[in-house]
């Protein structure tokens, strides 16, 4: 991984309120007054802790693109 930021975000018409994501890495998701997730800041630091809970929502609702470039992290491309 090179770029040192992430865009992550919640669709939230996808998310199911699972909490998985505020469990998992409390520092960088958290849970609005309805339950569903959402990232702590608009640029997460990129990780593999980050990575590790978008690829863990049961339902892909996490998106992530890198800050600077824009390129799709996760889901990859032609998912």
């Amino acid at each position: 991984m090179t770029t040192e930021g992430w865009n992550v975000t919640v669709d939230t018409r996808l998310c199911v309120r699972t909490g998985l994501c505020a469990a998992s890495a409390p520092e960088r998701f958290e849970l609005d007054e309805n339950g569903q997730g959402h990232a702590r800041s608009a640029v997460l630091p990129a990780s593999e802790e980050v990575l590790e809970v978008a690829e863990s929502c049961p339902i892909e609702a996490i998106g992530i693109r890198d800050a600077d470039t824009g390129e799709r992290v996760f889901p990859p491309s032609g998912a």
